[in-house]
């Protein structure tokens, strides 16, 4: 029944963006672009530098507004009040570098709602978790950079958002903070949180996307479920490891890409012919050659960003050049583009 349907589509989506075009003086951002974030999934939000991922995180955030299309957030187009229901981390920082480090993080964690003893009881218990627990009063501007992305990190997520949305969350961390930084995006969405990260660092979309959509030239070029893509872009090459040599005879189904021998060892990269299986190329070279190792070579998501949008560095630079411009435009004139700013008068000693 189509009434069941869209319940069934409401209770499952947390965020759609419906035909979002955003455009500046010089360029067009975004471009029709829509997209359906499904509750409860880490969704990556690729694409090349200037193409317009940060825009669109803008639009969802309500910082500005779409001069076409709409933000659809758990049900309803997005509301001032759903702000509270998201939290975000920019890819440019902004904390005050001059106030102590656990003043300013309960001084924002009250504006986001929280009382002064759930404040400091939350960040505490963040700050233990990230070892950063002796940097509590000091300045900000005395910690590392990693140190102070944690801090930001833990106040984005601090009042339990329903939707978190990070921006180049990764960048600046070492790998072993990076890790840990994955792992706890990981145990958010065990929680049952919706997380966005835009990113164009595609080892840590493959570790932690359930799906992704990938923007360039303004427009969503391609997304879904990041398996299904995976497995659409399967090339049907093959991977063989042997200490025998082989060779292509007439009926072989498949092709030799390249070889290389190493330490008595034969590595051969193989494409098969036509529909031919991982299974029947393993049982043909059984027969013919002792088979060490037999893997099929599928595409990482870098190699399927390069496919589609690696030749476009010179647009890209355009991009960033333009979107400079566009934020000078927008610095000089910065209401015409936004909406209705949040209502942060609250009365934050009373709680």
């Amino acid at each position: 029944m189509p009434g069941l349907t869209l319940s069934f589509r409401s209770i499952m989506e947390i965020l759609k963006v419906e035909h979002v075009t955003k455009r500046f003086a010089r360029h067009t951002a975004l471009d029709d672009v829509s997209l359906t974030i499904p509750k409860g999934s880490v969704y990556g939000l690729l694409g090349p530098n200037g193409a317009g991922k940060t825009t669109l995180i803008r639009i969802i955030n309500r910082i500005t507004a779409p001069d076409e299309g709409k933000v659809i957030f758990d049900g309803c187009e997005i509301q001032p009040q759903d702000v509270y229901r998201i939290g975000y981390l920019p890819e440019e920082r902004g904390l005050y570098r001059k106030m102590k480090v656990g003043e300013q993080a309960v001084y924002l964690a009250r504006l986001k709602g929280l009382t002064r003893r759930e404040a400091e009881t939350r960040l505490k218990e963040w700050f233990q978790k990230f070892g950063i627990m002796p940097w509590w009063n000091r300045k900000l501007e005395e910690l590392s950079k990693g140190m102070a992305q944690k801090v930001q990190f833990i106040i984005t997520v601090l009042h339990e958002p329903d939707l978190l949305i990070f921006d180049e969350p990764f960048s600046g961390f070492d790998p072993v903070n990076a890790e840990q930084l994955k792992q706890e995006i990981l145990q958010l969405k065990e929680k049952g949180h919706t997380i966005i990260f835009s990113t164009h660092n595609m080892a840590s979309v493959e570790e932690i996307s359930d799906d992704i959509a990938l923007i360039n030239h303004s427009e969503v070029v391609l997304k879904g479920d990041m398996r299904q893509i995976k497995e659409a872009h399967r090339t049907g090459l093959y991977e063989l490891q042997t200490p025998d040599v082989l060779s292509v005879e007439p009926d072989s189904p498949f092709d030799i890409v390249r070889q290389e021998e190493r330490a008595g060892i034969h590595s051969y990269l193989l494409k098969a012919h036509g529909d031919a299986t991982g299974n029947q190329l393993v049982g043909y070279l059984a027969g013919k050659v002792e088979v060490r190792a037999f893997a099929e070579q599928i595409p990482s998501m870098n190699d399927i960003f390069l496919q589609l949008i690696g030749k476009d560095a010179q647009w890209a630079d355009e991009q960033i050049e333009n979107r400079q411009q566009s934020k000078a435009e927008e610095s000089v004139n910065p209401s015409s583009n936004l909406y209705p700013p949040r209502n942060h008068e609250q009365n934050i000693d009373n709680h």
